[in-house]
């Protein structure tokens, strides 16, 4: 913001601005680059204590925003007119309570365009993140909409150059709100869809446009005042974290480069152009498998050495203040050239030392063998096999799994399931574990499993059975219920954590479900906005897309948002890993539970329990292969099926007059190869392959299988 503010009001309180705030005392500010970069967005991050509501905003904004000239009023984002003309929209100063959503007033403006993030940032999370939410006229904001920023010049902001210019007082203030953004929400924030500008010669997605803004225009005194109200979290609506590039711009220029932003510090201007002396007596020592000891004679300068950055074979590494380091994850029996090069406060490099060679030791260590190999989740064609984890000298890579002495598959986890085995079936298992360098343990002692006759289920409660995470809107979740009993859903929510659980692992968007989901039987939820044909006409429950419900929410998830299965408040089965575990799990993909799970679970295992599959992948919504392990009485209605076995055509008998409807037949491994959901007299198998199949339909609204031979 151009315009400089001297009044101040007197209950907010100001941190003098001669050295960096005691707020960054644990960063390590004299490093630079993306490494710079990872240090703010960890003390941001963890500081981020408090999640405002996006009613809440409302409060926050006539505090952080109010005119210090006026405290009866707020500042309006893209205003630049003080009101004398008929204008309202163009007004840079409205009445602190005249909020809402009518003409002459202000609403709440997301600098960040919420429909621009990666996915929509909704209202909460990043879409209630007070540091780019500001007072806008309400025309004005809706003027703006989700158009891009661009480049322009002038007092007055509006369309330019194909985007939206915010105007010579603003475009400073929206620079440093978008990498806030950036810095707080990753790629869910990026630059590059917020602005037109070119990110060629910066070392990530931040663009020169927010560069330049940054540095042509200085920070203002109440964009100070916003950042020390939400530091103190003893205020009613302050979140606990700043903005670092209104505490001191030059930090952007260090990280992304550009024209060179103001140094509000002092810490990194001055005439010093004289470079560190180069490293000397690189020395590599206590050197494993994996990792070694990197350390030399410190450099010296006419001012202060700062950093260190670490090459390894030629590429930067890491960045240190020390003059050594332990450097891991190195492979084993593997050469390496480590250097080093010194910086100073004015990011002055000296050239790079001379190179230091070594070999890390051969790994001829084999990992322990694993122990307390256990089954669980047995069905007629499927079970689940678990252990613990094996040490090793460096690191276990991988798992093998061996049925009756021949491997099965392998895995990066402690626990595995085996498909395609055969019913009432008893099989030996045994694991080995695997180093990177291809040593193995020895086999597991041997334990017996066996398959049911798939005539129960062990299933005692319901659980996710499918996710879509579909193109735009298309999402949707299916519960399953593998027991012998109708479950009432009353007792059950669904919830999401948005940004991959990194907002602080909140659990919001309760969404109540009600009704009964009847055994053997599975139940649908869409989002309002769903567009597949498929998606609604299998749907038992649709959440409305409107502001009301934030789109949806929680079912507007993405790839990266994890969602869970609560009962009676408490967490029973969980798609993603929660607080804040998961990175785009399943980005535009459709997850399907394995036929062999019968069980909730809340700690997320994407390589046993499902099967993944592409985007807008929906043609088993409405049903799950597992309901096929349960069966039911149905000769009590007078169902038959003949002939049986059969060549072609399969008649159903039906002596009841009750209605059959939604067959469906499945292989014996859980793929669907039919579907009928109104009702028929007949089968057509004679373009299936020969061999059983396991039939399920309904019957006033219960459900019951049964097994075909196609010859």
């Amino acid at each position: 913001m151009i315009r400089k503010i001297t009044l101040f009001l007197a209950f907010i309180s100001f941190t003098a601005f001669f050295g960096q705030q005691s707020y960054y005392n644990d960063v390590n500010l004299n490093l630079t680059g993306i490494t710079l970069k990872q240090e703010l967005a960890t003390k941001i991050i963890s500081t981020h204590t408090r999640f405002l509501s996006y009613s809440e905003i409302w409060d926050a904004s006539k505090i952080t925003d109010v005119n210090p000239q006026n405290n009866q009023e707020v500042l309006l984002i893209y205003g630049w007119e003080n009101g004398s003309d008929a204008d309202v929209t163009n007004d840079r100063t409205r009445g602190i309570n005249n909020n809402g959503g009518n003409v002459g007033e202000w609403n709440r403006e997301h600098v960040y365009s919420r429909s621009l993030g990666t996915p929509n940032l909704g209202e909460a999370g990043p879409g209630s993140d007070a540091h780019h939410l500001r007072p806008s006229d309400t025309q004005k904001n809706s003027s703006r909409g989700n158009t891009k920023f661009a480049s322009g010049s002038g007092s007055v902001s509006g369309s330019s150059n194909g985007g939206w210019y915010p105007g010579d007082e603003w475009k400073g203030d929206v620079a440093r709100m978008m990498m806030y953004m950036y810095l707080r929400y990753d790629d869910r924030c990026l630059p590059t869809n917020v602005g037109f500008g070119d990110s060629s010669s910066t070392p990530d997605d931040m663009i020169d446009l927010f560069l330049q803004w940054n540095a042509e225009d200085p920070v203002s005194d109440v964009e100070k005042q916003r950042n020390s109200y939400h530091e103190n979290t003893t205020n009613p609506f302050a979140q606990g974290n700043r903005n670092p590039f209104i505490d001191n711009p030059r930090l952007a220029t260090r990280i992304w480069g550009g024209p060179e932003a103001e140094d509000i510090w002092g810490i990194y201007t001055n005439s010093d152009t004289e470079a560190p002396t180069t490293p000397t007596n690189l020395m590599v020592s206590n050197i494993t498998t994996f990792s070694v000891d990197l350390s030399w004679t410190a450099s010296t300068d006419n001012v202060a050495v700062t950093s260190y950055d670490v090459y390894i074979n030629g590429n930067l590494e890491v960045a240190t203040s020390n003059t050594s380091i332990t450097l891991t994850n190195l492979l084993s029996d593997t050469n390496y050239s480590f250097a080093v090069l010194a910086k100073d406060v004015a990011n002055n490099a000296s050239p790079l030392s001379d190179p230091i060679n070594t070999k890390t030791l051969k790994d001829d260590e084999a990992p322990s063998i694993p122990t307390n190999i256990s089954i669980s989740n047995e069905t007629e064609s499927t079970f689940i096999v678990s252990w613990s984890p094996s040490s090793d000298n460096t690191k276990v890579a991988l798992y093998e799994v061996y049925i009756n002495n021949i491997i099965s598959g392998t895995t990066q986890d402690e626990t595995y399931t085996v498909n395609g085995l055969s019913p009432s079936t008893q099989y030996q298992v045994q694991v080995l574990a695997a180093d990177e360098a291809g040593n193995k343990s020895n086999l597991s002692t041997a334990i017996t499993a066996t398959t049911t006759d798939g005539s129960s289920s062990n299933a005692n409660e319901i659980f996710f059975s499918e996710y879509v995470e579909g193109s735009s809107n298309n999402k949707a979740l299916e519960l399953v219920n593998l027991t012998n009993a109708d479950i009432d859903l009353s007792v059950y929510t669904i919830k999401r954590q948005a940004n991959g659980g990194q907002d602080g692992g909140v659990w919001q968007g309760d969404l109540q479900l009600s009704g009964i989901i009847k055994a053997n039987d599975v139940y649908v939820i869409i989002n309002g906005s769903a567009a597949i044909q498929k998606l609604i006409d299998e749907a038992d429950f649709v959440q409305p897309n409107a502001s009301q419900t934030n789109f949806g929410e929680p079912i507007n998830f993405n790839g990266n948002d994890p969602v869970g299965l609560f009962k009676n408040g408490n967490l029973i089965d969980i798609i993603g890993t929660y607080n804040a575990g998961s990175a785009n799990f399943a980005q535009n993909k459709t997850l399907r539970r394995k036929t062999g799970v019968s069980q909730p679970n809340t700690s997320f295992d994407i390589t046993n329990e499902w099967d993944v599959y592409a985007v807008d992948t929906v043609d088993d919504i409405g049903s799950h292969s597992a309901i096929t392990l349960s069966t039911t009485n149905y000769d009590n209605f007078g169902i038959s099926f003949y002939p049986n076995p059969s060549k072609e055509i399969i008649f159903i008998k039906n002596t009841s007059n009750k209605t059959i409807s939604n067959i469906q037949l499945f292989t014996l491994l859980g793929k669907k190869v039919y579907h009928q959901k109104n009702s028929t007299s007949e089968i057509d198998v004679k373009n299936l392959s020969k061999g059983i199949y396991i039939v399920t339909f309904e019957v006033e609204n219960q459900s019951f299988v049964a097994k075909i031979i196609k010859q």
